[in-house]
């Protein structure tokens, strides 16, 4: 009998283990069938490249990982019983190929995508300024300068070359609003933001970053190291670069004037970003 009771209550054990488990809670929720309870971890799925997520043979519906190569920066995905899906039920992303694949995120309130280029020491970049409406076409193509960035600033529309001006310095990181803010000599400290700020477009997570999600700008090390690697130093070589730069113009922050073009460019030299490995190009900066 001692045997037998052990026997039942070994199995009324497993029955209710089987109907619900916990992990890092003694009460799962009664809905769910696992519930995960952690206020320092999460939770991770299995993670696979592309084409091992297309090996799969047979995938269940509702079958979900974490494809380690689909778009940009990769992607979550799920298998709805006939096709994988992102976790929004949107058409899954494919593999990420720089030089092939193309980005699409929203800029300045609309969607745009530009392509990506791999250059030197296999990076990739966007293929484009921000806000240029196309790949140069010749060391002083217009179409191709893009906005025009004040220091650190985020995409907030002071960057579109018609915006309109204020001298009210901003207290923020974020002035929340489009306007370019002009820094006069009798106003100090000689930038828009007052008191300073100069890391706002560090990495990927930097706190003002105007890239697409996964992006950043480049830092003056690897700006140099294209620059070193042209087959001259100088706008013809800048444009026969597989970034095509071209010459570009600057805005200036004192007397809101124009510069550069025709005769010369204006980009990023000394941004200290440390990680990532996707730029975009960071021409086109008022300081």
């Amino acid at each position: 009998m001692k045997y037998q009771f052990i026997f039942i209550l070994t199995i009324l054990v497993t029955q209710s283990a089987y109907a619900q488990l916990g992990i890092g809670t003694a009460t799962p929720h009664a809905s769910a069938k696992l519930d995960v309870s952690s206020t320092s971890k999460g939770f991770l799925p299995p993670r696979m490249t592309d084409a091992q997520k297309t090996a799969i043979t047979s995938p269940a519906a509702g079958l979900t990982l974490w494809c380690t190569n689909c778009g940009s920066t990769g992607e979550m995905q799920v298998y709805n019983g006939s096709s994988w899906t992102n976790m929004a039920g949107g058409a899954a992303s494919p593999a990420f190929v720089c030089g092939s694949s193309t980005v699409t995120f929203t800029y300045n309130g609309a969607s745009v995508t530009y392509g990506t280029v791999s250059s030197t020491g296999s990076k990739c970049w966007l293929d484009r300024n921000l806000g240029a409406t196309q790949v140069a076409t010749s060391t002083s193509d217009a179409a191709s300068y893009g906005d025009l960035f004040q220091w650190g600033r985020g995409a907030d529309g002071h960057q579109i070359s018609t915006s309109t001006t204020t001298t009210s310095l901003s207290t923020t990181d974020a002035p929340g609003n489009a306007l370019f803010i002009k820094v006069l000599s009798t106003n100090p400290p000689n930038d828009w933001r007052n008191p300073q700020n100069n890391n706002l477009w560090q990495g990927v997570n930097g706190l003002n970053n105007p890239c697409p999600f996964g992006f950043r700008l480049p830092t003056s090390t690897e700006l140099i190291a294209e620059r070193t690697s042209w087959t001259s130093n100088n706008a013809a070589g800048a444009f026969a670069s597989t970034l095509k730069l071209s010459m570009t113009i600057g805005r200036n922050s004192n007397d809101d004037g124009f510069f550069g073009g025709q005769t010369y460019g204006y980009y990023n030299q000394s941004c200290n970003c440390t990680f990532g490995v996707q730029y975009c190009h960071s021409g086109n900066l008022s300081k």
